[in-house]
């Protein structure tokens, strides 16, 4: 496994989990907010996670209240949330911080020397676990640019 694969991840109903309980799969890591302009992309994250699942891929989603307090809610209220309003089915998580001192380990080793822009920011996890590539929040899920990016990670061999 990669050294990202091995960062301890909590689940949002609080189990132990890591990016290696995904190995093999392409996977988009997202910052999500309840409270965020942004919001409705869950939706097209959800149809994402759908159309592309059996293929091997995961949509997985990170709470974070780093930005204008936009996720205010428990790990509890955020589940609720997602399951309610935009019936969201893929794996979320914890919420965690992305930006400044306490940032997540698994977000320091996402953006490295730079800052998460805002909610709603897609990183993109090869087969071999490894990044492949980043979006800012303002791209939609249904952006052919990001939906070729998974169509390519998704073609390429199973390490």
């Amino acid at each position: 496994m990669t050294a990202i694969q091995d960062i301890p991840l909590t689940t949002i109903s609080g189990g132990t989990s890591s990016l290696g309980d995904y190995a093999g799969q392409v996977l988009l890591v997202v910052n999500v907010a309840s409270k965020c302009g942004l919001t409705p992309q869950y939706d097209g994250l959800e149809k994402l996670h759908e159309q592309y699942r059996d293929q091997g891929f995961a949509v997985l989603g990170f709470p974070a209240n780093d930005f204008a307090g936009q996720e205010p809610g428990s790990d509890d209220e955020i589940a609720e949330f997602c399951r309610s309003t935009y019936g969201v089915e893929f794996p979320m998580f914890s919420k965690i911080t992305v930006l400044g001192a306490d940032r997540h380990p698994l977000y320091a080793a996402l953006a490295g020397d730079q800052d998460v822009q805002w909610n709603f920011e897609k990183f993109l996890i090869s087969r071999t676990g490894e990044p492949a590539a980043r979006f800012a929040p303002g791209v939609t899920p249904d952006d052919p640019e990001l939906v070729g990016a998974i169509e390519r990670e998704l073609g390429a061999p199973r390490p």
